[in-house]
């Protein structure tokens, strides 16, 4: 489908200075009320678990919310989005991928952006629970990249109750979107992650002595450094090639086949232009790209709005492919 040129995002507060400040103070400041969550454990094929935040509404229809890198189902953005297509009346599954609910996982390996197994056992528990006649993907973030990557690999043989993909702030080329993480205006994001990872990561050495050498931290330069010694060995990758190639949705979006949309700010401090990439959406059948010039990184506040133009967004575009 054609790139959409003109974004309908009015823009930030005035306080929200920059993309930084627009990804930053609502990831702080931001509360979301109201939202309660009944939780379910799935046992996974392989012994593991993840934990299941549902919201029931009686419907036929449900949204399938995941999170990004360290987060979780109480983040800001996913109680928003959960919130809203509840008032609709859609019922709300938003899930915690492995660690990240409170409690860590059994096996060694732990999440990433390109695991999309997880998501897959989860849709298929939610059509076992109930016979939903649409199911809507939602993701943020690495979230995001997960129901694209999900949606492409799958293609028509992805279950017919799903009818359409929204990712937001995603980095569907994390190669590009590491790279960004290692200038020093991005130090505050690449420490905070880091930082969480390095303890869950610690505690997966300290449960499977020999697995992990810790002390491959001290070789850690860049964030492929990180992805290298880490993330790819942990996850089954060989090497950060591996990994990113494997994990990056734009090398399997070619393969949606339903209505899909991305939404990428051009502020956003975390996602390089290869993440957004018209190139595909322009000959895509499926694809939408939308890219407002402001948003920051899962920011998109309006002023005087419970919630973002990203959730309202997300909302209305699932609305627009049920018509």
């Amino acid at each position: 489908m054609p790139v959409l040129r003109h974004s309908s995002y009015p823009g930030a507060p005035r306080y929200l200075i920059n993309g930084h400040f627009e990804t930053i103070i609502p990831s702080i400041l931001r509360k979301v009320e109201g939202v309660v969550y009944e939780r379910e454990r799935l046992t996974l094929a392989d012994g593991d678990f993840v934990d299941l935040d549902w919201m029931d509404r009686q419907s036929d229809k449900i949204v399938i919310v995941t999170h990004g890198l360290e987060g979780d189902s109480n983040r800001h953005y996913i109680k928003g989005t959960a919130k809203l297509f509840a008032r609709q009346g859609w019922d709300v599954l938003a899930w915690n991928c492995r660690s990240c609910s409170g409690e860590m996982n059994r096996a060694f390996r732990l999440y990433n952006h390109g695991e999309i197994g997880d998501i897959a056992e989860v849709i298929d528990h939610v059509l076992r629970t109930k016979p939903y006649r649409e199911v809507a993907l939602v993701g943020y973030s690495m979230g995001g990249n997960i129901v694209l990557k999900y949606a492409g690999v799958h293609g028509k043989n992805a279950p017919d109750v799903i009818r359409n993909v929204v990712a937001v702030s995603s980095p569907t080329d994390l190669e590009a979107s590491a790279k960004l993480l290692d200038l020093p205006k991005n130090r505050f994001y690449r420490n905070r992650f880091m930082k969480k990872l390095i303890i869950k990561l610690q505690q997966k050495s300290d449960r499977f002595p020999g697995k992990l050498d810790m002390t491959n931290l001290e070789q850690v330069r860049l964030w492929r450094d990180f992805d290298h010694h880490f993330s790819a060995p942990v996850n089954g990758y060989r090497d950060a090639d591996d990994f990113y190639t494997q994990a990056s949705a734009v090398n399997y979006m070619g393969g949606i086949a339903v209505p899909a949309l991305l939404i990428n700010a051009q502020n956003d401090p975390l996602l390089s232009p290869e993440c957004s990439p018209a190139w595909l959406a322009e000959s895509h059948p499926h694809l939408y790209l939308e890219t407002p010039k402001t948003g920051g990184h899962v920011g998109f506040a309006v002023r005087g709005d419970e919630f973002t133009w990203a959730e309202r967004r997300a909302l209305e575009f699932v609305l627009q492919a049920e018509r």
